[in-house]
């Protein structure tokens, strides 16, 4: 079995203790997502919960903009803008059709374009989705941008340092080519007992930020314990946290609950911001396939995944208004702009994404 150490931040793959059986030597990496989500199916075929009701309306990314202040972009909708995605791939799907123009299998290194997890594929619905199967009602934050999609978890959403490593390498020789201007980690990692390899982990992630690349990782999903910050990326990436407002509060697995959190009076202010993360509905993976996982025009996640690239989408709506902006200059307005909840520190960071006021 391959050597493991990274996975990724959502709801629907387990994260359980059956896992460290994987782990005795590295730490895996892990997309951030948790199961056991009660869930209903709603009439739009959705699975998703809400105080135990089928409100449809809600689950729509309507929502989402709304809460992030986000339903008047002024024509703003990414293009021009690439953005890189490291994780479990990307399935065809009609709401991303024409969106992406490289992809890399960093697992099972085949020649094609494919998703064996879903995780990755909901991520980038959420980046850019049309929202075509939907009449738009699932659109992605910025349906316009372009997707270089690196596959580095495998379908389980594990996934080693060395593919991690690999990924970003990669976004590195491809950033010219392409104007790659935002990359979007939805992973997220606990202690590397192989401190080198978090070394190595920290200066890719340094030199791609030293290139002009925005990095938007996730801040985890195994808070709120204070310092349950993920440690992907350090002090230089944007870190999203969650924050869903009064929305699913009957939920006992809200995302907010489990988001991840920085270390109280820390000099470095852990997560930069918060976004929604909660039962986000986005693209599912196997449309149109007669066998197999899959089959879902749409599902609802919940995770810190999830609001990562809402955070991204909105970087690459500020990053089309002002082309000439630098990721450092982005990071801050990004702050700077989020509404402030009244929340510690540790937990919302400066607040609440703002995208009126991030693109004002």
């Amino acid at each position: 079995m391959q050597s493991t150490g990274i996975s990724c931040c959502s709801c629907k793959i387990i994260i359980s203790e059956k896992r460290r059986k994987f782990n005795n030597q590295k730490k895996y990496i892990k997309k951030e997502e948790r199961d056991g989500v009660k869930e209903k199916q709603t009439p739009a075929g959705v699975s998703a919960y809400n105080n135990g009701k089928d409100i449809v309306g809600i689950y729509d990314m309507q929502r989402v903009r709304k809460m992030v202040a986000g339903e008047r972009t002024d024509g703003l909708d990414g293009r021009g803008i690439t953005v890189a995605v490291l994780d479990t791939g990307m399935s065809p799907h009609p709401d991303l059709a024409g969106r992406i123009v490289r992809f890399r299998d960093f697992v099972g290194r085949r020649e094609w374009m494919y998703d064996d997890s879903g995780h990755g594929t909901h991520v980038c619905g959420i980046l850019c989705g049309s929202g075509r199967l939907s009449a738009g009602r699932y659109r992605g934050m910025a349906p316009g941008l372009q997707l270089v999609v690196g596959k580095i978890l495998d379908r389980n959403g594990d996934g080693s340092t060395e593919a991690m490593l690999e990924g970003l390498e990669w976004v590195l020789r491809l950033r010219r080519e392409y104007d790659i201007r935002i990359v979007n980690i939805s992973v997220g990692i606990g202690n590397l007992e192989e401190w080198e390899k978090e070394r190595l982990l920290h200066d890719k992630i340094e030199r791609l930020w030293q290139t002009g690349i925005l990095v938007v990782c996730a801040a985890g999903n195994k808070g709120p314990r204070e310092g349950s910050i993920s440690a992907v990326g350090g002090s230089l990436v944007v870190t999203v946290g969650c924050y869903d407002g009064s929305f699913a509060l009957g939920n006992p697995h809200r995302c907010e609950l489990y988001s991840g959190r920085g270390v109280a009076g820390s000099l470095i202010r852990k997560p930069d911001l918060v976004a929604p993360g909660t039962d986000i509905v986005s693209c599912g993976m196997g449309v149109g396939r007669r066998h197999g996982r899959g089959g879902q025009a749409y599902t609802a996640k919940s995770g810190t995944s999830m609001a990562t690239p809402i955070v991204s989408g909105a970087a690459a709506l500020a990053f089309q208004k002002d082309p000439d902006m630098s990721n450092e200059i982005c990071k801050r307005k990004l702050q700077y702009t989020a509404t402030d909840l009244g929340l510690p520190w540790n937990q919302q960071g400066w607040g609440l994404l703002n995208v009126e006021r991030l693109l004002s």
